[in-house]
């Protein structure tokens, strides 16, 4: 896990020119005089033994923003359809980048794992040490057995962590949303809840668009089962695919625009895409929050 999100990271920023994103590197950019409370590690020593004053290494961007990323690990996040990398495993990598790349720009970074209860919570640290058990619990989540409770509660999760984090924070949600149709109102209200306590909030909608968004499978009777209850039904994709397109477009766009109502960015990922998308949408996030 690692090693992908280094590889995801640094390829990513090798793609890029300047970054126009401040606070996407940690690279240095000038000196200041130093100030009292100014940690010493910042110091230019070299600059002092030349000039006898003390100077500290600005960098492009010095921040102290705490994240935290929310994945969901229920049982239809294990779902592939065509692409080569389940919904979950697909999530857990875009996390461990993600908590990279925070990491890189000295953010403190946590993380929350969910399925039908909140089952991991890691506080925010920006230490290397702590990001190598960040990707560990990641590399776990996506490699391990669901249980047979790993329903999607993300309602009653979300709820949980607006009231677990007390100081603001940019929370990232990483999500199929295949919740219960009868709770997506209280799914809102739990991102309105996060929103209310002062946090920004990012919404990944990780999917299979091939299958998931277009219901594309062979036009053969076939058996779909629930990933979450078991309940099984058979029919023929074809009579269903044009209705299930409209309903899964009208959903979509109707989460948006609520979600545009409350100031959360909702972002639309699809399983075979690379993480690019994911990666700009979240610099985009950061940037305005500064």
């Amino acid at each position: 896990m690692e090693l992908r999100a280094r590889l995801i990271v640094e390829g990513f920023i090798t793609g890029m020119h300047k970054s126009p994103y401040h606070g996407f590197s940690v690279e240095f950019a000038e000196h200041r005089p130093y100030n009292s409370g100014d940690e010493l590690r910042h110091v230019d020593w070299k600059v002092f033994a030349k000039s006898d004053r003390y100077y500290v290494k600005q960098y492009e961007e010095e921040t102290n923003l705490r994240h935290y990323i929310v994945l969901d690990t229920s049982a239809s996040m294990r779902y592939k359809g065509d692409a080569p990398v389940s919904k979950l495993e697909y999530g857990a990598t875009l996390s461990a980048a993600l908590h990279y790349l925070m990491v890189r720009q000295r953010d403190a970074t946590g993380l929350i794992g969910f399925d039908s209860t909140v089952h991991t919570l890691r506080p925010p640290k920006s230490t290397s040490g702590h990001l190598r058990g960040l990707l560990a619990a990641l590399d776990e989540m996506s490699s391990g057995v669901p249980s047979k409770e790993s329903a999607t509660a993300a309602a009653a999760a979300l709820h949980e962590v607006a009231e677990r984090i007390h100081r603001r924070a940019m929370v990232v949600v990483i999500t199929d949303l295949f919740e219960n149709v009868a709770q997506h109102d209280e799914l809102l209200k739990a991102l309105r809840h996060l929103r209310y306590k002062g946090h920004e909030v990012l919404v990944f909608h990780v999917l299979n668009a091939a299958t998931e968004r277009r219901f594309q499978f062979p036009d053969v009777p076939m058996v779909f089962r629930d990933m979450e209850t078991g309940e099984e039904v058979t029919l023929q994709p074809a009579q269903l695919r044009e209705s299930y397109v409209e309903a899964s477009g009208a959903f979509a766009e109707t989460f948006r625009l609520r979600c545009r109502e409350m100031a959360v960015d909702f972002v639309e990922l699809d399983t075979s895409q690379p993480y690019e998308e994911a990666l700009v949408s979240y610099l985009n996030k950061r940037r305005r929050l500064y």
